[in-house]
C-alpha cells in the first residue's frame, strides 16, 4: 500500500489525482502532517509526500530503522514538477515509484543512487537474495575497479560492470551453496534449488521443516535458493507440507500421481504407491522438471519417520526476450521494451535497429549485431545464448512477431529457456493511424516478398482477401530487384473493387521523413513505393471523408449514412 501525505490544496489535488489513478494502491491520511507520516510509515510499503524535500527528512528520520525493511519515500514539490526519490531507493522501492509518479503527473523524476544515475543495476535489486559487502562491491563498480563475477549457478542476470578476466579484489558470487561470503564479496543466491515433499496424514510441521532444512544444511546448499516446494496432489492441504512451504517463502506446486509415476527415480517404494497412487513422491517430485538429484530420497528422524524429501538442482535455463522496437519513433517503443532492453546482457540485433535503441542499453551489455538477410543466424545466436543462462534480447522492428525475429527465434528454441514476447507497434497500425481509419473493418497483412513463400501462395491468398472484400495492408510491396508483384496485385484487387476505392500509401511511418498520402486503386502509381512504404487498399464500404482513410465498422452503418443523403 502506498501512504498519500498532503498539507495543502494543492498538494492534496495531485495528491487525488494518484489516489483516483491507483484506487487499489494508495490511502489517504489526513490529519495533521506528522501524525499521517508517522501513521504511513508504520502500515505502509511506501509513501509520497506532496511536501518539501526538507520538511519530509525532518518527519522521517526520527522513523527510520533499517534501509532493507523501512518504506521507500517519494517527495513531490508542489508545484508538480519533481517526483523525488529521497528513502528506500532500492529495496523501497522509491526509485521506481518516482518514476511512476513522475509520468502519471507529467513530473521529472529525480533519482540520486548512485548505479541507477549511470545505468549499473543494482545489486540489491536484481530480485535474488543478496549477502555481503553490497554497498563495498556496488561502490568498486561505480569506481570501476576490477570487480570478478563467479558463477557456480548460472543465472540470467542484467549486465554487470565485472571485470572481462573474472580476477579483481572484490567479486560477486553467484552460488547455492551454503557459503559465508568473503571480504569485499556479495553472494547471490538463484533459486535453483527444488525440494520434493512427501508426508503421512497429519505429519508435523516441524518434522517436516527440520527435514528439508536438515537436508540442505548436511548438503551444503543454501534454502534461499530454494525455489519451491513440490509434492503430489493428494498433498496439496497437508498442514505439515503447507506450513513448511510457508516458513520458508517458497511456493508449493503438485502433480499428479499419474505424472509420478512415469517420473524414474533411484529409490521407488510400494508405500507411497498404496497410498497416493506413485511410487515416489519426493524424489519424482523434485525430478518432474530435470535436473541433478543432490539429495536422495532420505526420512526424517522421528519414529516412526512421517515425512520424506529429495532436493534436485533444476537445469540451466537462460531467458530470451523477442522485443519489437515499434515502427521507429522513440515515443512508441513501450515501456515494456525499453525495461527488456535494460534488462539483456546480450542483445542480438539487425544493426540498423541496434543503433536505433542502442543508448538505452546498460553499460556492459553485449552486442551481437549483423547486417540484412541474416535473420536465421540471428535466431541461432540469440537461443544458443539463452542456452548459456544469459538474459538476451533478440529485437526486430514494429512487433517482434509480425514478419520479424519472434517466428524464427522460437522455431529455433525448445522448453529448455524461457522466452518473454514482448510486443510493438506494428507498420501497419502505424500508418494506419497516419491515414486515418483504414483497419475499422476485419483486415488482413499480406507481404508481397517470395523470397520467403513462392509467389502461386501469394497470390492465392490476395485473391482470397479480394473475394472477401477484407482490407489488406501489404508489406514489402515493392524492391528494386522485385517490381512487378505489386501491380500484379493490385490488379487483382481491381477485379473486385471499384476504381476509386481509397488506398493509402505511408513511407518510414512515424520516422523523421516520414510521408503518407491518400489516393485510389486506379490512380496509385506502383513506380512511387519501395520497401520502406506500406500499402492499405480498402475494402468496398471504405471511405475518403475529409481526406482521411475510413473503414466503417459495419455495412449497415455505411448504407443508412448513403441513405440520408
Amino acid at each position: 500500500m502506498i501512504g498519500l501525505i498532503s498539507a495543502t490544496a494543492a498538494g492534496a489535488a495531485a495528491r487525488d489525482r494518484l489516489a483516483t489513478a491507483w484506487p487499489s494502491r494508495t490511502r489517504v491520511y489526513d490529519g495533521p502532517v506528522a501524525d499521517a507520516v508517522r501513521r504511513a510509515f508504520a502500515e505502509c510499503e511506501q509513501l509520497v509526500c506532496f511536501l518539501a524535500t526538507g520538511a519530509v527528512v525532518r518527519l522521517v528520520a526520527p522513523l527510520l530503522g533499517d534501509k532493507a525493511s523501512d518504506p521507500g519515500v517519494v517527495c513531490v514539490d508542489e508545484g508538480g514538477r519533481f517526483a523525488v526519490s529521497l528513502v528506500g531507493g532500492h529495496a523501497g522501492g522509491a526509485n521506481e515509484l518516482a518514476c511512476q509518479v513522475g509520468e502519471l503527473l507529467g513530473a521529472e523524476p529525480v533519482v540520486t543512487t548512485a548505479t541507477d544515475a549511470v545505468g549499473v543495476p543494482g545489486l540489491d535489486t536484481l530480485g535474488l537474495p543478496v549477502e555481503g559487502d553490497v554497498a563495498g562491491v556496488s561502490r568498486a563498480m561505480l569506481d570501476g575497479e576490477p570487480v570478478a563475477l563467479r558463477a557456480e549457478s548460472a543465472w540470467p542476470l542484467p549486465p554487470l560492470r565485472v571485470s572481462d578476466r573474472g580476477t579483481g579484489a572484490y567479486a560477486i558470487r553467484v552460488t547455492d551453496r551454503l557459503v559465508e561470503p568473503t571480504a569485499h564479496e556479495v553472494v547471490l543466491r538463484p533459486p535453483t534449488l527444488v525440494v520434493g515433499v512427501g508426508a503421512s496424514k497429519g505429519a508435523p510441521a516441524d518434522e517436516v521443516l527440520a527435514l528439508v532444512e536438515g537436508a540442505l544444511r548436511e548438503a551444503g546448499l543454501s534454502a534461499r535458493s530454494v525455489a519451491r516446494l513440490a509434492t503430489v496432489d493428494a498433498k496439496a492441504e497437508e498442514p505439515g507440507i503447507v506450513a513448511a512451504a510457508a516458513h520458508l517463502g517458497v511456493p508449493l506446486v503438485t502433480h499428479s500421481a499419474e505424472r509420478l509415476s512415469a517420473v524414474e527415480v533411484p529409490n521407488p517404494s510400494a508405500a507411497p504407491l498404496a497410498a497416493v497412487g506413485t511410487p515416489s513422491v519426493a524424489e519424482a517430485a523434485a525430478l518432474v522438471g530435470g535436473g541433478e538429484l543432490l539429495v536422495p530420497k532420505r526420512k526424517s528422524a522421528a519414529t516412526p519417520a512421517t515425512a520424506t524429501c529429495a532436493v534436485v538442482r533444476l537445469p540451466i535455463r537462460g531467458r530470451l526476450a523477442v522485443v519489437g522496437l515499434g515502427p521507429g519513433a522513440r515515443d512508441l517503443l513501450t515501456p515494456r521494451a525499453k525495461a527488456e532492453l535494460r534488462r539483456a546482457s546480450v542483445l542480438v540485433g539487425l544493426d540498423q535497429y541496434v543503433d536505433q535503441i542502442r543508448d538505452l542499453l546498460r553499460p556492459g551489455t553485449r552486442v551481437l549485431e549483423s547486417g540484412l538477410g541474416a535473420e536465421e543466424e540471428r535466431a541461432r545466436t540469440a537461443v544458443a545464448e539463452a542456452r548459456k543462462g544469459q538474459a538476451v534480447a533478440l529485437i526486430g522492428s514494429g512487433d517482434a512477431g509480425v514478419y520479424a525475429m519472434a517466428s524464427p527465434a522460437l522455431a529455433e528454441a525448445s522448453d529448455d529457456i524461457d522466452v518473454i514476447g514482448v510486443p510493438g507497434v506494428t507498420a501497419a497500425l502505424a500508418a494506419a493511424a497516419l491515414l486515418g481509419a483504414p483497419l475499422g473493418h476485419d483486415h488482413v497483412s499480406i507481404s508481397l516478398s517470395d523470397l520467403h513463400t513462392p509467389w502461386e501462395v501469394i497470390e492465392r491468398r490476395v485473391r482470397a482477401a479480394a473475394e472477401a472484400d477484407i482490407v489488406v495492408t501489404f508489406y514489402n510491396p515493392r524492391s528494386r530487384g522485385r517490381d512487378w508483384q505489386l501491380p500484379k496485385a493490385l490488379a487483382i484487387l481491381a477485379e473486385h473493387r471499384e476504381p476509386t476505392t481509397p488506398v493509402g500509401v505511408v513511407r518510414n511511418a512515424s520516422r523523421p521523413d516520414e510521408s503518407a498520402r491518400l489516393t485510389t486503386l486506379a490512380g496509385l502509381d506502383p513506380a512511387t513505393v519501395d520497401m520502406m512504404t506500406v500499402v492499405t487498399v480498402g475494402n468496398t464500404a471504405t471511405r475518403d471523408i475529409a481526406g482521411r482513410m475510413v473503414t466503417p465498422r459495419g455495412y449497415r452503418w455505411q448504407e443508412s449514412q448513403e441513405g440520408a443523403r
